[in-house]
């Protein structure tokens, strides 16, 4: 296998890492304070639209990370990783269909694919060089 294919391989893996530690650790926190209800669909919509909220910047600093991490193609490096987290929401939200509200998967699976450019864009923006 070549070096650039598992450094590519690296870079989407650390920034699905990063999503998923993140969503995790704050679902945590936020339980253990009472601050998230379970079963889920007890919480408010303002709430679930919070949660949306940061798991979309979860979403987006993952990207990054993986552009950041790529060894060539940055924003491609990130649209990959994010038609992975696309097809990987459709498989939860069809595993997870049972359970309300319905809507807030179907979020998720519209926002995977807009995070993930948006992430590897401002990744791009940066390191681009500054014309005079």
């Amino acid at each position: 296998m070549k070096k650039n294919t598992l450094k590519s391989i690296g870079a989407i893996l650390a920034g699905f890492v990063l999503v998923v530690i993140l969503s995790i650790l704050t679902d945590l926190i936020m339980v253990s304070t009472g601050l998230m209800k379970d079963p889920f669909d007890l919480n408010t919509t303002g709430f679930i639209i919070f949660v949306i909220g940061y798991r979309s910047f979860y979403g987006v600093a993952g990207a990054y990370l993986t552009a950041a991490l790529a060894p060539d193609r940055p924003l491609r490096h990130a649209m990959i990783g994010g038609a992975i987290s696309f097809a990987l929401t459709i498989v939860g939200a069809a595993t997870m269909w049972h359970l309300p509200p319905h809507w807030y998967p179907i979020s998720l699976i519209i926002t995977a694919l807009p995070c993930a450019w948006l992430g590897g864009q401002l990744f791009v923006s940066r390191t681009k060089p500054k014309q005079p």
